[in-house]
């Protein structure tokens, strides 16, 4: 009994000292991650990548099916990260954060409080970053 005690003790000490930071970066990339099947990241990523390195003849069949794969993992590990949030682990996928086709680079999200001239009528964020492959914005290089 006294042993049970102890344990119980030492494993409440243990959950208390862990910290929220690391669940709440765990539970943010799992909800990252269960967001893939809708970005479409990293079949994107893969079928360019695939293309690049390999020829067009590739990148249609082994980049998009390498980048199915990588979808339905990321959406899977995604979908347990979110369920074990308090229990800290290491990312499972590298990098962590969301993947983007080398070719788009997403800017900072509109808003009215991060920029200030969108009172004017500008902003210089993605025009239709909810579409997959858009990649158009106002002022673009």
């Amino acid at each position: 009994m006294r042993l049970l005690k102890s344990l119980s003790i030492l494993a409440g000490a243990a959950v208390l000292l862990t910290g929220c930071a690391s669940a709440e970066k765990k539970l943010g990339r799992g909800f990252n991650n269960l967001t893939e099947p809708f970005r479409m990241g990293e079949l994107s990523r893969s079928y360019e990548q695939s293309y690049l390195w390999s020829g067009s003849d590739v990148g249609g069949s082994v980049g998009v099916i390498h980048g199915f794969n990588r979808t339905v993992g990321r959406t899977f590990v995604g979908a347990f990260e979110v369920l074990t949030f308090p229990i800290p682990s290491e990312p499972y996928f590298k990098p962590e954060h969301p993947v983007y086709p080398d070719s788009y680079k997403p800017g900072p999200l509109d808003n009215p409080i991060i920029q200030t001239d969108t009172r004017v009528g500008f902003d210089g964020t993605d025009s239709a970053s909810l579409i997959p492959g858009s990649r158009f914005t106002v002022f673009g290089n």
